[in-house]
């Protein structure tokens, strides 16, 4: 008899770790649970579908249900919740409209990904107050905005009706939450002719950026007319059936509508039910091989924690490449052979507007402190092309490093979009994971050509300038 692979969750993690396992073992029966519609899909690309630059919902998916099922003769089961896991038992207990079924299975993967946080003020179950957490909440927002946009068109041709509807239907808005979504969404509104205010609590957006990439990205989202509140604490959503407004600490402004882009924190209520520990972020605690507490039962995804590879201790940095890897390393694991999923450096970009941005590794001061490092760290900004070559841009780099060592801890770039901050920082992410040194990173023999960097790139000026700070 064939064992059974039961997979809770069809996106990122759990369809990688379906489809490897598949492909490894033909024989293996693979059994799917997604209680959506929807699988296999790029989240992260909600906000350019809410703007406009992505045109279908369906574009963002990477492989249908269909050819999951008839291609890779994987039983996937959509509109199917998994409500109870008994690991005495091996199995799972199945909600599909309103009834329940129990399947057994050999190997288990939770992969129930992260929900958006509901800050805990009043107003956010007004109507016109939306999260960005699924490709439902995608859809609401582009819905939205094309009632909006329909206002417009109708206000050119006809002063009358279209006035009325045009004031009911748009106005100014809200972002509460100044990171990767607020900033995203944040252009993608504005694109549409939205008068956008950015509320952020902290003193600065892109919190896990530096100081100077924050800053940059904070004056460019004035630039383009986003009215960005910095320290401002976020009261309450006011309003009678609708949001009407949003209320900080010191002021009120008046909204039409609201987006909650306060970050997202692990689904682990299944597995927390089922016996399975948690780790010290509040996500599922694994082993390298993204074994859980229990034997046979995996964690991967957005649902997981990971180990940092500057660290070497538990991290929560719930990004798509990790929940891609760490899931078909689960596939291999039941298949073939125990394969690690990998540790994380948390790398993450992000586009706002005309500039890109780009960290990985340890950059706040007091983190790298607490695990054990005395940090120090410089910013320059260069050229990001030969001087005689048109067109170009700078780069603005903060390097981190452990002073005693010198070994590489962060870095966080920004420049104007396509300007290369972006694809520097995995020179970074090399160095961090072989734990090298500013006094290796300057050695560091990087391509040259006028159209793409200076014969010094900007990554090899930083290093020399941190290293020699360090001599």
């Amino acid at each position: 008899m064939t064992d059974t692979f039961v997979i809770v969750g069809g996106d990122a993690a759990g369809m990688s770790a379906a489809s490897k396992a598949k492909r490894d073992d033909p024989d293996l029966e693979v059994v799917v649970f997604e209680k959506g519609q929807w699988v296999s899909y790029g989240a992260c690309g909600l906000p350019y579908y809410v703007k406009g630059e992505i045109q279908s919902l369906e574009h963002l998916v990477s492989v249908t249900p269909e050819e999951f099922r008839e291609e890779r003769d994987i039983d996937l089961r959509t509109g199917h919740e998994v409500v109870a896991i008994d690991p005495d038992d091996r199995t799972v207990t199945v909600d599909h409209d309103g009834g329940e079924t129990v399947q057994s299975y050999d190997h288990l993967l939770i992969a129930t990904g992260a929900e958006s946080v509901v800050p805990p003020i009043a107003g956010t179950d007004l109507e016109g107050v939306y999260t960005l957490g699924s490709m439902s909440d995608g859809k609401e927002l582009r819905e939205y905005v094309a009632r909006a946009r329909d206002g417009e068109t109708l206000q050119q041709s006809d002063r009358g009706p279209a006035c009325r509807y045009l004031e009911e239907c748009t106005g100014p808005v809200g972002i509460v939450g100044g990171g990767y979504i607020g900033v995203e969404m944040a252009e993608a509104l504005a694109a549409n002719g939205f008068e956008v205010n950015l509320f952020q609590r902290g003193d600065r957006v892109l919190k896990g950026f530096s100081d100077a990439t924050s800053d940059a990205v904070a004056d460019h989202l004035r630039e383009q007319d986003v009215a960005v509140h910095l320290g401002a604490d976020v009261q309450e959503l006011s309003g009678g059936d609708g949001i009407e407004g949003v209320v900080t600490d010191d002021e009120r402004i008046d909204v039409k509508m609201v987006l909650l882009g306060t970050g997202v924190r692990p689904r682990t209520a299944l597995a927390e039910d089922a016996g399975i520990e948690l780790g010290a972020t509040g996500a599922i605690e694994t082993d390298a091989y993204r074994e859980t507490s229990i034997p046979n039962v995996y964690a991967a995804g957005d649902c997981a924690e990971s180990t940092h590879v500057v660290t070497g201790e538990p991290a929560y940095v719930p990004l798509a490449l990790t929940a891609n890897r760490h899931g078909r390393a689960v596939g291999q694991t039941v298949t073939v052979r125990p394969t690690e999923g990998g540790e994380i450096a948390g790398t993450a970009a992000v586009k706002a507007f005309d500039l890109e941005a780009a960290r990985t590794g340890i950059l706040d001061h007091g983190e790298a402190q607490a695990a054990g490092f005395d940090p120090v760290s410089e910013t320059i900004t260069a050229k990001s092309r030969a001087g005689y070559y048109p067109d170009g841009g700078t780069v603005t780099i903060t390097l981190t490093a452990d002073r005693e060592t010198g070994r590489v801890l962060g870095v966080s770039l920004v420049s104007e979009f396509g300007e290369g901050a972006v694809h520097r920082s995995h020179a970074i992410v090399g160095a961090l994971t072989e734990a090298a040194t500013v006094f290796d990173l300057e050695n560091y023999d990087l391509a040259y050509a006028p159209p793409f960097n200076t014969t010094w790139d900007p990554v090899l000026v930083a290093a020399k300038v941190l290293s020699g700070k360090l001599r």
